[in-house]
């Protein structure tokens, strides 16, 4: 992360996945490369952070609308931006209380999130979502037809949240086709480009008034011991 954050500073980073307790986050390192940080994690599992080169404040830690053990949502003010970082669950299959768990899950960060947007007209939902809004983010819909990421209860939450006004960055411009953030480790995913689109920025009016560019950095995939997931970075004019 630091050696992407030295080629690419970023204003503001959101993480999902962190997998650490709060004692064990390398909170010391990343504010010696010049960033804020606030976290929430947990052992082996979830865990959520944003790093900010400006100051963060009013900070909530999981939606305090949805009991949750899970550590997937942390949300913070900066530069007067209200950052919300989400990790959203899997949901393993439809068959699967996990995928039920998703759904509950999806309403409650809708309904908390409703009134996030009226208090703050500047805000960014951002994160790994683990939906695949449409047939297009996908390298092989007919591959993945009945299996969780793409199923239209997923797909019909997203559009949800972006019945909140919340555009999805990415789609405000044009791009080239088979772009994706996230590539199975497992059969050369990444070689072969059998990947999806599931991390995205959704902005507010006034933020996607300002935004410029969005782009997917696939160089990082390429790195030894990478992420599975590419970042997505939006810029504001």
């Amino acid at each position: 992360m630091l050696q992407w954050l030295a080629e690419n500073p970023v204003d503001v980073l959101a993480l999902q996945e962190t997998k650490l307790t709060d004692d064990k986050f390398p909170a010391a390192e990343i504010e010696a490369a010049g960033y804020h940080v606030v976290f929430s994690g947990q052992k082996t599992y979830n865990g959520v952070a944003i790093l900010s080169r400006h100051p963060i404040t009013d900070v909530v830690k999981n939606n305090p609308r949805y009991e949750d053990l899970q550590q997937r949502i942390i949300a913070a003010t900066i530069d007067g931006m209200r950052i919300v970082c989400a990790y959203i669950p899997n949901g393993q299959s439809l068959e699967s209380e996990k995928y039920q768990y998703k759904l509950k899950w999806l309403d409650a960060l809708h309904d908390w999130l409703q009134d996030e947007c009226k208090l703050h007209p500047k805000l960014a939902l951002m994160g790994d979502y683990n939906i695949a809004p449409e047939d297009r983010d996908v390298h092989d819909p007919a591959a993945w037809v009945g299996q969780n990421l793409v199923s239209p209860a997923e797909r019909a939450a997203f559009v949800r949240l972006q019945g909140l006004e919340l555009t999805d960055a990415f789609r405000m411009f044009e791009q080239a086709e088979k772009l994706y953030s996230w590539w199975d480790y497992r059969q050369m995913g990444f070689r072969l480009n059998r990947g999806m689109r599931i991390d995205h920025i959704l902005l507010s009016p006034p933020l996607a008034a300002q935004c410029t560019a969005c782009v997917i950095d696939r160089v990082p995939r390429k790195w030894e011991q990478p992420s599975d997931h590419a970042p997505v970075i939006a810029t504001l004019g």
